[in-house]
């Protein structure tokens, strides 16, 4: 045993001095670069037969020793503050973490103690706990008893009875439309008119200049869609297109600014506050429900719609557009009724009505998301890529369009004006080729609204290739830009010489020069 601790002191005490070995040699290797009268005799030694170059040379090389040192320096003072910095953000995410657990709990316990309460009140009333039947006014049916106590409002036949209102906006609206008088519509002009009305309505009162080619195809994206795309390169009069079209009917334009915090459909149409147990509507919700009143053609602006994900927060609008029963179209607003909900309100839902349309004006820049496919299957986009020239027009008054009027307007123009049976083969050949070449179909949903689109182009004063070729640059031809391009050069040359080959030269510019755009991209 003895032997065997004299051997450990002796293999401990071999393993300590190497330890103190590199201690010492650490010491003296600190001592020997900063030892400053070392260097100034090395130095007084080999300068004595320096010339004006070595001295030149020598002060130089001294320089640059001292920043190498001062930079060494400054990176491990950087690097402990940074190691500093990092160790403070962990200890303060720490203390985040358990706030909110500290939180959590205290949240639980109060639900938990409201339980109760609920549960002792309904055992008062001779209920049994947990029923269904029975709504409080600390839970939003607002009435108060003796001491200012919640009081139990008896629900009968779903509907919960109670005095206070959580629609204060909607019940305006009701109370207005009591004894509002409609305008006296105009039903007697035709589409031509409109545009030519309002173009000159822009112009002479607004001071916007628009190509007769944008009101046309505005109105014809109106006949195809309930949600128009308004894109292109800032100012070129996106926004106030549907704004100054508002002023033209005389009924303004609802403008709601996205933001880039929206996440869901609360931020459009709004939401209720289980605190305040108020319904915050929105100037859009708003809008709906009038809408549902009126005979006027109701525009909603999305402003910078691309600014958030269109996909989240527009997302249960877009589904209820594509249903083909318009009576199904209704959106869920509230989980329950209550006595003193707005009239139109029908068991929680209210209605879209088919007199109010959805534009958004859309940038391509860093700060904005990628519309996607289902948006644009869905929409009719309208591109603006040059700022309107000013011309003269007489002075033009603004008018009253009823929505019954513009509505048959459309519906004379699908039946005087349907594309021809010429184009639409010519149209199926082409699906055909690029089914072929590309591997990209049109879809039944872009057919209809090109049969919808067109003849109201038509209507408008406009030339049926024209509208054809529009549709195929927005909607079809859009779609290659998700291809790989790089691959597909030859494909796209051999499209343009079918396309000029089967419509004629010189037609269906909007697509060749849409295509011929696509070559230069690689």
């Amino acid at each position: 045993m003895n032997e065997f601790l004299k051997w450990f002191f002796a293999f401990i005490s071999e393993m300590l001095k190497g330890y103190a070995d590199i201690g010492r040699g650490f010491a003296r290797g600190v001592k020997q670069i900063f030892n400053i009268k070392n260097y100034i005799d090395i130095f007084k030694e080999h300068s004595q037969n320096y010339g004006a170059l070595s001295w030149v040379l020598s002060i130089l090389a001294i320089i640059v020793v001292l920043a190498i040192y001062v930079l060494l320096a400054m990176l491990i003072i950087f690097g402990i503050r940074k190691y500093i910095r990092f160790r403070h953000s962990i200890v303060s995410n720490e203390d985040l973490l358990e706030e909110i657990a500290e939180l959590q709990r205290k949240v639980m316990k109060m639900a938990k103690e409201k339980d109760e309460i609920m549960a002792m009140k309904v055992a008062q009333m001779g209920l049994p706990a947990g029923s269904a039947a029975l709504s409080f006014a600390g839970e939003g049916a607002g009435a108060e008893g003796e001491g200012g106590e919640a009081q139990p409002q008896v629900v009968e036949s779903g509907v919960v009875q109670t005095t206070e209102h959580r629609f204060s906006k909607l019940i305006e609206v009701d109370a207005f439309y009591k004894t509002y008088t409609p305008p006296e519509y105009d039903n007697e002009i035709d589409l031509v008119g409109i545009c030519e009305n309002f173009r000159n309505f822009a112009c002479s009162r607004m001071h916007l200049y628009y190509e007769p080619k944008v009101i046309r195809l505005f109105i014809a994206g109106m006949a195809s869609t309930k949600l128009i795309i308004l894109q292109g390169i800032s100012g070129t009069g996106k926004t106030s297109l549907p704004y100054s079209f508002g002023k033209f009917l005389q009924v303004d334009t609802t403008i709601a600014s996205v933001q880039p915090s929206w996440r869901d459909r609360t931020e459009l149409f709004g939401y209720f506050n289980e605190f305040t147990k108020n319904f915050n509507e929105t100037e859009v919700l708003k809008r709906i429900y009038s809408s549902g009143y009126n005979n006027d053609i109701n525009l909603i602006l999305l402003d910078e719609m691309n600014i958030a994900r269109v996909e989240y927060y527009f997302a249960e609008m877009l589904s209820i557009l594509e249903m083909p029963n318009a009576d199904e179209w209704e959106l869920d607003i509230v989980p329950n009724v209550w006595s003193t909900d707005p009239e139109n309100l029908d068991k929680g839902k209210i209605r879209i009505p088919q007199n109010i349309w959805y534009i958004g004006t859309a940038n391509n820049d860093d700060s904005t998301f990628a519309i996607s496919d289902k948006v644009y299957d869905r929409a009719q986009p309208i591109n603006l890529d040059a700022k309107g020239v000013a011309f003269d027009a007489p002075d033009t008054p603004p008018m009253n369009l009823g929505f019954e009027h513009l509505d048959q307007l459309f519906r004379d123009a699908f039946d005087k004006y349907p594309i021809s049976q010429e184009n639409l083969k010519k149209i199926q050949q082409l699906d055909l080729w690029v089914i072929e070449k590309l591997r990209v179909a049109f879809g039944n949903r872009i057919l209809k609204q090109m049969n919808l689109f067109v003849p109201v182009y038509v209507a408008c004063g406009g030339d049926e290739l024209d509208g054809i070729d529009y549709i195929l640059a927005t909607k079809i031809f859009r779609k290659f830009e998700s291809l790989n391009l790089a691959m597909l050069r030859e494909e796209l040359r051999e499209l343009c010489a079918y396309m000029t080959k089967t419509f004629g030269k010189n037609k269906m510019n909007e697509s060749i020069a849409y295509l011929e755009r696509l070559q230069k991209l690689f």
